[in-house]
């Protein structure tokens, strides 16, 4: 009886889990067949200049040997390349990436039912690498728009594309996380996804299980070229905005402060009495600019932005660059341990802003301790100053302790203490009095052409 009675529940435990499994892992067959449709193949050529490449000079005897071989002076070859889009209006506008079709002197478009199109760009953003390209055609489905904010990480997403030319290619996964920041890629808060992405998937769709497109594959992580996990797909309402401008404008415009900003980490909130990390800690202000003119000024952390939270330091360039240039906002800065609120108005981002030059090296006499810091000091000469573009500053002559610990370095500049400017030698030793009973401050530093602030751990007493 016994036996019989644990073979029973066994088995009824087997049915449920067999139900659960059937809950949890739903079949994307109806999704595929109805947005199937709307994903397209992009195949492009491009003509690229062709070098001669004769490995010797031409006064060497085996050059008409190698010349024979070489290609003629002046001949280009042709590069093609595959990658995928997806249908966002009846009328022929199609998005994708715009690292799929930038550089492409003609593009061809396929569509599921295998008619092609000779496709002509609108419009590509390389800074949120999203491009608009249209065909002449009529009467074609078209995607629906979902809210990427309302995805939760672990929902289901599936991708639909060409990986390596195997057209209608469809892979599955869940949301790994949200809101990530890649390396030079400032404007786009990335959905990263464990779905299976491989070259030709850039610029198709990531839909939701709705059958709403969600996001726009744009990116892999990976050490072969191949997938490895991690996938990374460009909101869908971010890619919308910049499709609405370059189909109206032809460009993007994008707000502009003039700052140079750094994270705030839990040592330097605690070097500027913050309740926690968060803020972007403004290391440099521009002259002239939206943020200068508004009284931001270095040592500020700017904690929100036209009412939105800045949680970190990478959040202000997208929350800034999607405000329109001209437009007034308030901003909300911590400031010698209490918040002020400031008003400003937007700047615009360049088309293609210039890089600022390097300063030169410097050099200063007559070197001082700061031993607090593990610090060796000088002043440095006005004219060096003036050849820096900076109005005051002490140079770092030697490292030790507490400083080298912070990752301080010679050469260094110190611009300021906390919030207030370092001016010389002797100033700097007076203010450093004030914080004889301090566990850490933090030293705005210049090194090379960029400039942060570091939190520096003090010896308790």
């Amino acid at each position: 009886m016994k036996v019989a009675l644990k073979i029973g529940l066994t088995c009824l435990a087997l049915t449920h889990m067999s139900h659960l499994a059937a809950v949890e892992l739903p079949s994307f067959a109806d999704l595929v067949e109805e947005q199937g449709v709307k994903v397209v193949n992009i195949s492009t050529k491009t003509q690229i200049d062709q070098p001669s490449n004769i490995p010797v000079p031409e006064d060497d005897p085996f050059y008409d040997f190698f010349r024979r071989f070489a290609p003629p002076e002046g001949s280009k070859r042709e590069s093609r390349s595959l990658g995928s889009g997806f249908i966002f209006s009846s009328d022929g506008y199609i998005l994708t990436n715009s690292h799929v079709v930038a550089a492409a002197d003609d593009i061809t478009v396929k569509l599921n039912d295998k008619r092609e199109y000779p496709a002509k760009i609108i419009g590509v953003d390389k800074r949120t690498d999203v491009a608009v390209i249209k065909i002449e055609a009529t009467d074609l489905p078209f995607v629906s728009i979902g809210d990427p904010e309302k995805l939760r990480v672990g929902d289901w997403v599936l991708a639909i594309g060409s990986p390596f030319g195997f057209e209608s290619t469809v892979t599955a996964g869940i949301v790994s996380a949200k809101g990530r920041s890649l390396p030079q890629e400032n404007y786009v808060p990335f959905i990263q996804t464990d779905v299976a992405i491989n070259p030709g998937n850039s610029g198709g769709p990531l839909f939701n299980l709705a059958g709403e497109v969600v996001g726009i594959n744009a990116q892999i992580y990976s050490r072969t070229g191949g997938f490895m996990g991690l996938s990374f797909a460009i909101p869908i309402d971010v890619a919308v905005n910049v499709a609405d401008q370059l189909r109206t404008d032809g460009r993007v415009k994008r707000g502009r402060i003039g700052v140079v900003i750094q994270e705030v980490t839990a040592e330097l909130a605690e070097s500027f009495g913050l309740d926690r990390a968060r803020g972007a800690l403004v290391s440099r202000v521009e002259k002239g600019a939206a943020a200068s003119k508004a009284g931001i000024a270095t040592s500020d952390i700017i904690l929100t932005f036209d009412g939105i939270d800045v949680e970190t330091s990478n959040d202000l360039p997208r929350i800034v660059g999607q405000t329109r240039p001209g437009e007034k906002v308030e901003v909300e800065v911590w400031r010698n341990k209490k918040s002020k609120t400031l008003t400003l108005t937007v700047g615009e981002i360049p088309p293609d802003a210039a890089a600022k030059r390097e300063p030169s090296k410097n050099k200063a006499v007559t070197s001082n301790v700061i031993e607090q810091l593990g610090l060796a000091v000088s002043d440095i000469d006005p004219a060096k100053l003036k050849e820096l573009e900076l109005e005051s500053g002490v140079l770092v002559d030697r490292v030790a302790g507490a400083g080298e610990q912070a990752g301080l370095r010679t050469g260094d500049i110190v611009l300021a203490l906390n919030n207030d400017d370092v001016k010389t030698v002797a100033q700097f030793k007076e203010l450093m009095k004030g914080y004889e009973n301090a566990r850490s401050v933090a030293l705005l530093i210049q090194r090379g052409g960029g400039s942060l602030y570091v939190p520096i751990r003090l010896k308790s007493k």
